[in-house]
């Protein structure tokens, strides 16, 4: 699938990386975009099989610099409700449910000052206007949105070279393990954005992996990275 004469080259990465920081499109440092866009390019480098995947985008900042580094004819999807995050389970932690408590009540801030994503009607459009505004058009990317939860959304049954997983808390963050770890080829990426921050997340990585570390390495960089055994 390695296509990477019609990719941007790695000279335009901080560009890109300033173009949707400055858009106020993720919440991302710029070292852990850095990092997505360079497992990305490692992928293609080595011309691993399988698609990309990214599960919530929130307003497409990350999902674009994945695209970007990415050959056009690799399929990447793209996962979220694309509208209110759903509720956390008991599984959480009090900070989990306090934050969401926030968000539900109309009273979490968005990025830059403006009004918070998940609050929108229309916020798959508005992300695949921030895709085609930052030179990715889905269309010409063999980029593919997918709606709805991921417990219902997300039915897999191709390989997966590179998953970037951003789903906050533990029920979602336990069905992107279960549905994108089976199918992870040798030497695929799970990149796992909340590993630190929630609890659940935590949870759910930690219980996953009990009788499975033998088949993955860890990695720490700015986000865990998990590495299947070649």
């Amino acid at each position: 699938m390695s296509d990477s004469l019609n990719r941007p080259s790695q000279r335009l990465l901080p560009a890109i990386i300033s173009a949707v920081q400055a858009d106020h499109l993720t919440y991302l440092e710029e070292d852990a975009l850095r990092d997505l866009h360079d497992g990305v390019e490692e992928i293609e480098r080595r011309g691993l099989d399988g698609a990309l995947v990214e599960a919530g985008c929130a307003l497409g900042g990350s999902a674009i610099v994945i695209a970007t580094a990415k050959s056009p004819r690799r399929p990447f999807y793209v996962y979220d409700v694309f509208g209110m995050i759903p509720p956390p389970s008991d599984q959480d932690g009090p900070e989990v449910h306090e934050r969401y408590q926030v968000i539900r009540t109309g009273k979490s801030e968005g990025l830059g000052g403006h009004r918070y994503y998940g609050y929108e009607s229309d916020l798959l459009e508005q992300v695949i206007g921030n895709f085609r505004r930052h030179g990715v058009p889905p269309e010409s990317t063999s980029t593919y949105f997918v709606k709805g939860l991921f417990q219902e959304a997300m039915q897999i049954d191709w390989p997966v070279a590179f998953a970037h997983i951003d789903g906050d808390w533990y029920e979602s963050v336990m069905t992107c393990l279960t549905r994108l770890a089976p199918r992870l080829v040798p030497g695929g990426v799970l990149v796992i954005d909340d590993y630190d921050a929630w609890s659940g997340c935590r949870s759910a990585v930690d219980a996953y992996f009990t009788d499975k570390r033998a088949e993955f390495t860890f990695i720490r960089k700015t986000r865990l990275t998990i590495v299947r055994a070649e």
